[in-house]
């Protein structure tokens, strides 16, 4: 029988957006007698090392990611109005080829595609594909918001660019009842 992970997780360093201290967030997954965790906040790695040691602590499997915001176009491009708007990207390291590319897209979305947020795009991702795993968030992947619009010729094109450049590449199923629209969002097909 398979154990449960969390591979979507956000904690304090998600700025603005989640309470839960490392210790804490670890701590719940070993109570869970979960086998592994994976770290997950917004555009940022600033808890890896503190989430490695806690994990390694309670010997728990540490998986290291980031939830990346993805621009629209092009990271470069920041108009008013229209580029402070923005897709999600889950990317998690595999092995240490991934933990550097998950190092390097932080950076540039930074450095170089800071626009209300820091934002990585499609250019980045070709580059840097090589040892990550990749999840769309069903709430704010590009996919998905496709499908808000009942567009599901866009939805199939965006899910085979991922599939084509991800040899692991997943649709984030999400239960959260209690959210308006989230079971017929769940149940559509493509």
């Amino acid at each position: 029988m398979f154990k449960f992970s969390h591979l979507h997780t956000h904690s304090h360093y998600s700025l603005l957006t989640a309470l839960p201290k490392i210790k804490d967030l670890v701590s719940k997954a070993k109570e869970y007698d979960m086998p592994a965790l994976a770290l997950t906040d917004n555009g940022n790695m600033y808890g890896t090392i503190e989430f490695y040691q806690e994990c390694l602590k309670q010997k728990i499997k540490p998986i290291i990611g980031v939830d990346f915001y993805v621009a629209l176009k092009t990271k470069e491009d920041k108009r008013s109005g229209i580029d402070n708007r923005n897709h999600r990207l889950i990317l998690l390291a595999k092995n240490e080829t991934g933990y550097k590319n998950l190092i390097h897209l932080v950076s540039q979305a930074y450095l170089k595609g800071f626009y209300y947020r820091p934002r990585i795009d499609r250019e980045l991702l070709k580059e840097f594909k090589e040892g990550l795993i990749c999840i769309m968030p069903q709430f704010s992947g590009e996919a998905p918001k496709a499908l808000e619009y009942n567009d599901i010729e866009k939805a199939t094109d965006i899910i085979n660019w991922y599939q084509k450049n991800f040899s692991d590449f997943y649709l984030e199923i999400v239960h959260h009842p209690e959210i308006e629209g989230q079971t017929e969002k769940k149940t559509q097909d493509i």
